[in-house]
């Protein structure tokens, strides 16, 4: 058995391998929260910021600040690879390695005999799943999730405590907002089975029990959430504008079996009926894996459409269907002509499940959604050297959408457009009120950088008719939007601002060029992302040679004038031109 979910876990591991040190940027926003707890700063996005409640994984933000606590988290590198790269997908690899132990011991329940075989096929399942692969080690919650919805499943299948259930659908509550659904699965599974071996009284006790616990333990939450931070639910669930679902958006449901595969799924869900309709454990064991696997289901498609690719939400689905397959083959799988059977069905099937992945995973292959590295260079890093070249006032604020690894870089103080770490934003977007964003931005916060692009123009209304209105001046333009600065904050005025703009432009595209030619930043990004700090508070001052990389990177010293406080390098850039700048110097 212990070879079984090891070499299903090298298996999902090694597909894993191949997004390099990627992680999604969203993930990064957590990993600011951690830092900000660890330094005794309280629930805020940065230094001098509010508590606002920016994140929607609790339980996974626990555990990156153990982490933290211990030195595994946010310190530096090991190998030369950064821990806040590490640790995380150390985490998911270890999700997965518990994942597959709790298969094992469901299907304990059913083929002690080949519940190794179970673990196995599973493993192989989840490693063929792009979709579970990607999420589970993008530094997400996601590999945590699927871990509490099959450990919830164990429970339930071995005839647990009441109690334990009702702590571990807290836990999934806990990691991810839709994991309440999971509350549901053992009172349903109780009345499922109350014919089976359960007394009247004793079945009410376990329903009192289970539902105790989780109302008593979630509602806690729930109003230590209140009084901290003001709301009942996530500020980002209010960013988002989670309205009720309707039928129609239940369809989501279908668009997901169809990345699976139809073939995988018809197949599969045969098995698992040839196994429903004979009697015995297996019966049984499947009835009860179907409730939480149905509860998954339509949480998945009562959540607003997600603009990320490979179905993000979907990790518990992958896990219990998953699980529910592979048990049913394995129970079937008797005899020369079965065997024969099923091992062509299920080949054929997998062939034409993993091609139609391939084509649905094109566009992220060819350029991964959005990097924490990435974003950590163009916003973080690049926002500080225009705050320096620029001479802005110490404490200088920008407004942006992309925040991860902005938030673990940037000396300024951020405005997150997106609202997910603003009130105020986020209360906008709810009410489906841009005047009120922009109000916001461009008279009250009224921020020295701002950047827009795509669709963040038309969700907020800064379009750069508005934004020149208000006083701003573009440092690189950027589709409909770009990066901008607020002309009067700068000293030195229009010439100053026209060199650093002909400094930005090749290296931002540059950067731009990474992102979406040469398939998006899935590389190092330092030992350690964290803010400038200024050498006369903090650390002795780091000079930086004319020849070094990162010289070239960011070009040579700023404008006369300029306030010295040394920005972290930009990673290094290949191909940047010199550009000439007015009188005639080069850089």
């Amino acid at each position: 058995m212990p070879a079984a979910v090891a070499a299903g876990t090298a298996l999902v591991g090694w597909r894993a391998a191949s997004l390099g040190q990627w992680l999604v940027d969203d993930a990064a926003v957590t990993f600011a929260y951690v830092r900000s707890i660890g330094e005794g700063l309280g629930p805020v996005q940065q230094a001098g910021a509010g508590p606002v409640e920016g994140y929607s994984n609790p339980a996974w933000l626990l555990l990156l600040l153990v982490g933290r606590v211990l030195g595994l988290f946010d310190r530096g590198a090991w190998f030369g690879v950064s821990d806040l790269v590490l640790f995380p997908k150390g985490l998911a690899l270890g999700c997965v390695a518990g994942t597959l132990a709790c298969v094992a011991g469901i299907a304990r329940a059913v083929v002690p005999a080949r519940a190794w075989a179970v673990a196995l096929l599973t493993g192989a399942l989840l490693a063929a799943c792009r979709s579970y692969v990607v999420w589970s080690f993008s530094g997400l919650e996601n590999a945590l999730y699927g871990l509490l919805a099959a450990a919830l499943c164990l429970v339930l299948v071995r005839g647990g405590s009441a109690w334990a259930a009702g702590l571990l659908a807290v836990a999934a509550a806990l990691t991810r907002p839709d994991g309440v659904v999971l509350a549901a699965a053992y009172p349903l599974t109780v009345l499922m089975l109350r014919g089976r071996g359960r007394g009247r009284r004793r079945l009410r006790r376990d329903l009192i029990v289970n539902c105790a616990v989780f109302a008593g333990c979630y509602g806690t939450f729930l109003l230590l959430r209140r009084a901290e931070f003001g709301l009942w639910v996530p500020n980002t669930a209010v960013a988002k504008a989670q309205e009720a679902p309707d039928l129609a958006e239940l369809s989501k449901v279908g668009d997901l079996l169809g990345y699976a595969g139809w073939a995988l799924v018809l197949v599969c869900a045969a098995c698992a009926g040839v196994v429903a309709a004979r009697p015995g454990p297996g019966r049984r064991v499947l009835g009860v894996l179907c409730v939480p696997l149905a509860l998954t289901l339509l949480a998945y498609g009562a959540l607003a459409p997600d603009w990320m690719p490979l179905y993000r939400f979907a990790t518990p689905v992958w896990v219990l269907g998953s699980t529910v397959a592979a048990l049913a083959v394995v129970q079937l799988w008797r005899g020369a002509r079965a065997r024969l059977w099923l091992t062509g069905a299920l080949a054929c099937a997998l062939a034409l499940s993993l091609a139609g992945q391939e084509v649905r995973g094109a566009g992220f292959r060819r350029e991964p959604t959005l990097s924490m590295c990435w974003v950590a260079d163009r916003y973080g890093r690049t926002f500080n050297a225009y705050a320096d070249r620029l001479a802005l006032r110490p404490g200088a604020t920008a407004a942006l959408s992309d925040l991860g690894g902005t938030l673990l870089t940037s000396r300024l103080r951020i405005v997150d457009l997106a609202g997910l770490t603003d009130r105020r934003i986020a209360a906008a977007y709810a009410a489906a009120d841009k005047a009120a964003v922009r109000r916001y931005v461009l008279t009250r916060v009224r921020p020295e950088l701002l950047h827009v692009h795509a669709a963040w123009v038309g969700r907020t209304g800064l379009t750069r008719d508005r934004v020149t209105a208000a006083g701003y001046v573009p440092l690189y333009r950027e589709e409909n939007g770009g990066d901008y600065v607020l002309a009067s904050a700068v000293p030195g005025g229009p010439r100053r601002i026209a060199e650093v703009r002909a400094w930005a432009g090749p290296r931002v595209d540059a950067m731009r060029h990474e992102k979406h030619a040469l398939g998006g930043r899935l590389g190092d990004c330092g030992a350690r992302l964290s803010p400038g700090e200024r050498a006369s508070a903090v650390a002795p001052t780091r000079h930086v040679s004319a020849a070094s990389p990162h010289a070239a990177a960011l070009g040579d010293a700023p404008p006369p004038g300029t306030r010295r406080a040394e920005p972290i390098p930009l990673a290094p850039l290949q191909g940047a031109a010199p550009v000439t700048l007015a009188g005639g110097a080069t850089r």
